[in-house]
């Protein structure tokens, strides 16, 4: 019976990811990123590159975890699109404060500010943002999801080396 118990917290854990995942992206609802994830704005930021296997040299935070664009944003001018549910799972790089470089042109990075008021670190005008599923540095499992978020290049473009999934919790 008491592993009846953690099955069933588990599959309940499952389900509260999948209804997350369903949910859709950029349709309102609330908005910045939720608590507790790699997403907490600092005083100070770094962006730096870095070689991830089968992507190539993309954008990382100085924690080294891999950066996204998303195609449904814009630029030109920029527009951020990924509020409420889509930022649990793509949580904004978010900034307060200053921003170093490492590797890529200081003249690309900006920011644009979020309908709650937060700061978003845009790269040649793409906002970035993070991957939930990311769990350690340098992984890049975000990479190609649904053939919308891409690792960004140190030039804002897309990463494009990897193969694309239509699975693992992006769905936006």
């Amino acid at each position: 019976m008491h592993a009846t118990h953690h099955l069933t917290g588990y599959a309940a854990t499952g389900a509260a990811i999948l209804t997350l995942t369903l949910a859709g992206c950029g349709s309102g609802g609330g908005h910045g990123s939720a608590a507790g994830t790699p997403a907490a704005a600092t005083t100070a930021t770094t962006l730096m590159t870095a070689k991830v296997g089968k992507v190539g040299t993309v954008v990382t935070d100085g924690k080294g975890y891999v950066l996204y664009r998303f195609d449904a944003d814009s630029v030109h001018p920029t527009k951020v699109t990924c509020y409420g549910t889509c930022a649990a799972v793509w949580p904004a790089a978010t900034v307060k404060g200053s921003v170093t470089v490492k590797g890529i042109d200081k003249n690309l990075v900006s920011t644009v500010k979020r309908s709650g008021g937060t700061s978003q670190l845009t790269l040649a005008g793409w906002p970035l943002y993070r991957y939930a599923e990311d769990h350690g540095p340098k992984e890049a499992h975000g990479q190609g999801v649904d053939g919308t978020w891409w690792a960004v290049t140190p030039t804002g473009a897309k990463a494009t080396t990897a193969t694309t999934s239509s699975t693992g919790g992006g769905g936006y």
